[in-house]
């Protein structure tokens, strides 16, 4: 068994991601955090909502003294140097975890480890929330590195380009890793494929505007070695069928949209058919509105829905189909 730390506001959403991932079995237990029967752990490093995954040895119950209990109780099948790190996530516990790290050191101390801060044989985590405490040996660890990729640093910059993070997390919920060929029909700056590229997929683009299709490509040859990018039309795309794995794209907004509403919603319904007959696997729609209906129609059934809060006046709605 595993345990996860999970990242952002939207745990649903974060567990979704890990699932699809890197994970089996995984059950959500408590504000930011999550269990799992296995984790593909060389997979961590590229999750977006997932901070941490350690092997569990105990669940109890968030107090100092219950996390001591459970790890004098536990079997310790390690031995060399350890430290010990306690977080009070999303600080739903008040623990103090200062504490939490001297007295879970002392019991292993008494268990024949020693203690080494700065470069340990191991790292026991103690992970606080509402009424669980998690306690588990870390095994892996996300790489934070988005900063580096801000769409505003890429030589071709729009307003509006998607942030990398949730790139990345879209990209892990469509399935993109080393074995697959993941498609934007809408692919604009191409946030969504560098991501993809980054953790091993084969990224084909497509845009409508020709500008955005020759930024794209200015912007892919900036991170990866292998892409193509195609300027057309969302609906008729020049692709064979099943010619890619899967699908993500964000679909125009339709405040910011030069598209009349009712043609943006045949534009939205044509993209979605198209996806459907060029890809075997997952697609993975981001919107302003829900688009389960036509997803529906375009062939497609609904895995999963997400809302997502950017400000008062706009939601992101993402849709999960196979």
């Amino acid at each position: 068994m595993y345990c996860l730390e999970l990242a952002g506001e939207d745990d649903a959403f974060a567990a979704a991601e890990a699932d699809a991932a890197a994970a089996d079995g995984l059950t959500r237990v408590a504000p930011g955090l999550a269990v799992a029967d296995d984790v593909a752990l060389d997979r961590v490093a590229v999750l977006a909502y997932t901070r941490h995954a350690d092997v569990l040895l105990a669940r109890t119950d968030a107090s100092v003294e219950a996390a001591v209990a459970a790890l004098g109780d536990a079997d310790l099948s390690r031995a060399g140097s350890v430290a010990v790190r306690a977080r009070d996530v999303r600080t739903t516990t008040g623990v103090d975890t200062q504490r939490a790290e001297r007295a879970l050191g002392s019991v292993l101390v008494e268990r024949g480890f020693s203690v080494d801060l700065e470069d340990p044989d191991h790292e026991l985590r103690a992970l606080f929330s509402d009424d669980t405490c998690l306690l588990g040996w870390h095994a892996a660890a996300s790489i934070r590195d988005y900063g580096e990729r801000r769409p505003t640093d890429r030589p071709f910059f729009q307003p509006g380009s998607m942030d990398p993070l949730l790139a990345r997390a879209l990209c892990n919920l469509a399935g993109a890793d080393g074995h697959t060929t993941l498609l934007d029909p809408m692919c604009g700056t191409g946030g969504v494929l560098i991501e993809a590229g980054l953790v091993g997929a084969r990224v084909v683009g497509n845009d409508a505007q020709e500008k955005m299709a020759h930024g794209a490509a200015e912007n892919l040859a900036h991170f990866l070695e292998d892409y193509d990018v195609l300027h057309g039309d969302a609906t008729r795309l020049g692709l064979d069928a099943d010619a890619v794995d899967c699908v993500v794209f964000d679909a125009p907004y339709e405040r910011q949209s030069k598209v009349a509403t009712h043609a943006l919603g045949d534009l939205v319904a044509g993209a979605l058919a198209e996806a459907n007959r060029v890809a075997t696997g997952r697609c993975v729609l981001v919107a302003d509105r829900d688009w389960r209906d036509e997803a529906r129609e375009a062939g497609w059934q609904v895995e999963a829905r997400f809302v997502r809060r950017v400000h008062r006046s706009l939601d992101r709605h993402i849709l999960v189909l196979e």
